[in-house]
C-alpha cells in the first residue's frame, strides 16, 4: 500500500472517528445525511444504438454523511459506481469513500482538513463543486482555512490536491482570497441599505513536468508554477445590483490552447434591477484563453480548476435544450439579457388573476484572433510560442450561439394555468459538438396546470421544434398526474419527425412518504449532451427499466 492509499485511509478513520465521537454526544450535535441511488436495467435497442450490458444491473449510488456539533463539523460520502450508469464506464467505475472532512469552528475561524468545495468570487480562477448528472466532483484534498480577521474583511487560504474521478492529481493548487465589505466602516452606507465589497484573488497550480515534443529533436520546456489572479467589486444599492470582475492567468500551456504560451484573461460586468412585478438583467464576458486545469494534458470535464459562467438560460423544457451551449475556454464574447413584468389584475393585459411576461436573450461568438501562423487556427507548428494575437475590443466573426425567449404565464381561472413560451435558437454545432453543421430552429412550448380538486392535479406539455438542420423536426408530449400527498403518474415521448422517425418514451411512477422518494419506470434515452451552466456530457443512447431512490434526513 502505497502513501496515499495511507494518506486516504488516515482522513476517513480521523472523520468517521469524529462522526462517532459526537453521535455519542447526543444533543451536542446534529446528524443529517443522504442516500441518493439511481438504478438501470438496461436492454439492448439496436434502433437507438443501445448496447448490451453484461451486468443485470447498472448504479450510480451515493450516502453522505455530516455531523455539526458546536466546535466541529464532519461529515463523509460513500459512493458506489462499480457498475455505473451509461455514459460512466470508462472513468467513473469505482468505489469507496473518496470524500471526508473534519471542520473546526473557533470565533470567526474556520479551519477544515479533508475534501471541500470552494469558490472564490465568480469562479473565474477558482471553483470546486460537485454534479453528479455531469459526473463532475473536481474537489480538493488538504487544508483551508476562513476567518473575519478584521470587521467586514475575510480571507481564505487553501491548498491540496485535486480529485480526478478515483484519484488525484499529482500538482498542488494553493489559493488565496479576501473580501471587504465596505458598508461595514461606514455607518450611511448601511443606513442606506447600500452594499459595497471589494475583493481580490489569487490561484497557483504547481505540477510535474512532462515530455510535450514538437518534432523529433525538440520538446517544450513547461512551467510548473502556474498563477492565476482576480479582483472584482460588487455594488447593490436598492433594487439595483451591478458586478464587474477581471480575472488573469500567465502562460499555461496545455492540451486544451494546443500548448501555446499566451497569457489568459476573462472580463465579467453584469447590472440588474429587481422589484416587485418587474426585473431586467444585463450581462456581458470576454474570456481568452482560460481553460485553467491542474493537469494541463487533460480533456473534457476533469481537472478544472476554475469555471466560465455560460451566459445562455438553463431551459426545463426538453426540447429547448436539446441544443445546449457549453461554454470555450479558448475565448468568447457573450451577452446576455433578460426582462420580467407582472401585468397587474383586473388591467387590459393582466386579466382577472394577472399576467407575467419575460423575455431572454443570449449572444456568443468568438473574439478576434491573429494567428501567428498566418492560418486560422492553431496547429502543431504553434507549439511554444503565444499562439495568436487579440484586440481586446474587437469581435471574431464566427458566431456560436444565439437564442431568444419569450415567454407568458397566465392564470385563466382559479384551476387552470398556462404557460406559452417561443423560442429561436442558432448554434454552430462545429464549434459544441465538433460536428459539422449549423442548426437553426423555432421551437413552440404550451404547458397547462389543472387542480382537479384538492387531491388531483394533472399537468401537461405539448412541444415542437421547428428546423430544416441536423436530423430535423421534433414532436414532445407529456401527462402528469399527481395525486396527494404521495403518487404522480408520468408518461412523455419524443418523437424525431425528421430523419428517423423514432420515439423516445418514458412510463414513470413516483411515490413519496416523508423524506422517502422513489421513482419506478421503463423508457428509452436519446443518445446527446446533458448540460448544467455551460459544462457538458455525453450521455449515450439506453433503454431499461429504471428505479430510483432519495432519502434525506
Amino acid at each position: 500500500m502505497n502513501y496515499k492509499k495511507l494518506l486516504n485511509l488516515f482522513f476517513a478513520f480521523f472523520a468517521i472517528s469524529l462522526l462517532s465521537a459526537q453521535i455519542s454526544l447526543g444533543k451536542l450535535g446534529i446528524l443529517s445525511g443522504s442516500v441518493q441511488s439511481d438504478v438501470l436495467f438496461p436492454q439492448e435497442d439496436s434502433l437507438i444504438g443501445a448496447k448490451k450490458y453484461e451486468q443485470f444491473a447498472l448504479t450510480n449510488t451515493y450516502v453522505t454523511l455530516n455531523l455539526a456539533s458546536k466546535y466541529v463539523d464532519a461529515g463523509a460520502r460513500f459512493e458506489f459506481l462499480k457498475y455505473p450508469l451509461p455514459g460512466f464506464e470508462s472513468d467513473f467505475a469505482g468505489w469507496g469513500v473518496p470524500n471526508f472532512y473534519a471542520t473546526g469552528k473557533l470565533g470567526k475561524f474556520r479551519l477544515t482538513a479533508g475534501d471541500f468545495y470552494e469558490q472564490f468570487g465568480s469562479g473565474l480562477i477558482l471553483r470546486t463543486y460537485e454534479d453528479r448528472t455531469l459526473g463532475i466532483d473536481n474537489s480538493l484534498r488538504g487544508g483551508r482555512l476562513a476567518a473575519e480577521v478584521f470587521k467586514g474583511v475575510n480571507i481564505k487560504l487553501l491548498a491540496g490536491q485535486q480529485r480526478r474521478y478515483w484519484t488525484h492529481n499529482d500538482g498542488y493548487v494553493a489559493g488565496a482570497d479576501a473580501e471587504f465589505a465596505v458598508e461595514r466602516w461606514f455607518k450611511r452606507l448601511d443606513e442606506s441599505a447600500t452594499f459595497l465589497t471589494f475583493g481580490t484573488s489569487f490561484v497557483s497550480k504547481n505540477e510535474p513536468d512532462e515530455t510535450i515534443v514538437t518534432d523529433a529533436s525538440h520538446s517544450l520546456v513547461l512551467p510548473k508554477n502556474v498563477a492565476a489572479y482576480d479582483f472584482r467589486m460588487r455594488l447593490q444599492k436598492g433594487d439595483y445590483s451591478f458586478l464587474a470582475e477581471y480575472a488573469g492567468k500567465i502562460n499555461d500551456p496545455s492540451k486544451d490552447n494546443g500548448y501555446i504560451y499566451k497569457n489568459g484573461s476573462a472580463l465579467l460586468v453584469s447590472a440588474s434591477f429587481a422589484r416587485s412585478g418587474i426585473s431586467a438583467l444585463l450581462q456581458a464576458k470576454r474570456s481568452d484563453n482560460m481553460s485553467f486545469r491542474s493537469r494541463r494534458s487533460q480533456v473534457l470535464n476533469s481537472s478544472f480548476i476554475n469555471n466560465l459562467p455560460a451566459f445562455t438560460t438553463q431551459q426545463t423544457y426538453t426540447l429547448a435544450a436539446l441544443y445546449p451551449y457549453a461554454t470555450q475556454p479558448d475565448g468568447e464574447w457573450a451577452f446576455q439579457g433578460g426582462f420580467s413584468y407582472l401585468f397587474k389584475r383586473k388591467t387590459a393585459l393582466g386579466g382577472k388573476y394577472g399576467t407575467t411576461v419575460k423575455i431572454h436573450a443570449s449572444h456568443i461568438r468568438d473574439i478576434n484572433k491573429q494567428y501567428l501562423n498566418g492560418f486560422q487556427t492553431i496547429d502543431n507548428s504553434l507549439k511554444g510560442s503565444e499562439g495568436y494575437k487579440s484586440s481586446f475590443f474587437k469581435m471574431g466573426e464566427t458566431l456560436y450561439y444565439q437564442d431568444v425567449n419569450l415567454s407568458i404565464d397566465k392564470k385563466i381561472t382559479t384551476d387552470f394555468k398556462l404557460n406559452l413560451m417561443y423560442m429561436y435558437q442558432y448554434i454552430d454545432l462545429a464549434v459544441v459538438r465538433k460536428e459539422i453543421g449549423v442548426v437553426k430552429s423555432n421551437i413552440f412550448i404550451a404547458e397547462g396546470k389543472y387542480q382537479l380538486n384538492k387531491k388531483n392535479a394533472l399537468r401537461g406539455e405539448l412541444q415542437y421544434l421547428q428546423t430544416k438542420d441536423d436530423e430535423g423536426d421534433w414532436i414532445y408530449g407529456t401527462l402528469e398526474w399527481t395525486l396527494l400527498p404521495s403518487f404522480m403518474f408520468t408518461v412523455s415521448d419524443m418523437y424525431n419527425a425528421g430523419a428517423t422517425n423514432l420515439h423516445y418514451y418514458k412510463a414513470l411512477v413516483t411515490y413519496t412518504v416523508g423524506s422517502h422518494f422513489i421513482q419506478a419506470g421503463f423508457g428509452r434515452t436519446r443518445a446527446g449532451r446533458d448540460c448544467s451552466g455551460g459544462v457538458c456530457r455525453d450521455v449515450p443512447a439506453s433503454k431499461g427499466f429504471t428505479l430510483s431512490y432519495n432519502y434525506t434526513f
